[in-house]
């Protein structure tokens, strides 16, 4: 067999040439897959934790600052209750925690309070510190606000035996 003028020996040693020189030939590397690429975490929309409790706001705030300066590792930093809330640091993270009255509805029909935490921007927060403080306050609130109200109720008591008595003091000083 003669193809383009080689003999059948000469063409098998360009044949085998070529597939040696084939074989040495560089493999291209192999491109290496892009970096992946970190998509930023969005900020929360809900916070996480947060729950609604039947109990008058007044009531609810009072205990929510028993609960947290009876907290270990809870610092309370400052409180506001004009606008219903505590400044807190927990295990290290910084939050506000506040006390919402909710209105009647048709699906709020006794008075309730909805008790949350935020950033200290007032923005929804998602760490576990909060979440568990949340729960902690969930979980001692109940008792917590009976104590509150039988503290309120006995300040009451002893201010009215206390101007009764008064009155009667001035009463025996007339005579």
């Amino acid at each position: 067999m003669i193809v383009l003028g080689l003999g059948p020996g000469r063409w098998m040693a360009v044949l085998l040439a070529s597939t040696l020189l084939a074989a040495c030939a560089p493999k291209p590397k192999p491109i290496p897959p892009p970096p992946p690429v970190e998509v930023p975490a969005l900020p929360p929309t809900v916070t996480r934790g947060e729950f609604l409790i039947e109990a008058d706001k007044n009531d609810t705030w009072n205990a929510v600052g028993q609960i947290i300066v009876n907290t270990p590792g809870a610092e309370y930093e400052g409180r506001a209750q004009m606008l219903d809330m505590y400044t807190i640091r927990y295990r290290g993270v910084e939050f506000l925690v506040l006390t919402k009255a909710m209105l009647i509805s048709d699906n709020i029909k006794r008075t309730t309070t909805r008790v949350t935490a935020t950033t200290p921007e007032g923005k929804p927060i998602d760490t576990v510190a909060s979440a568990d403080l949340l729960a902690l306050l969930e979980e001692k609130l109940p008792a917590a606000i009976e104590d509150v109200q039988a503290r309120f109720k006995a300040e009451a008591e002893a201010k009215k035996a206390a101007a009764k008595s008064k009155l009667k003091a001035k009463k025996k000083k007339k005579k």
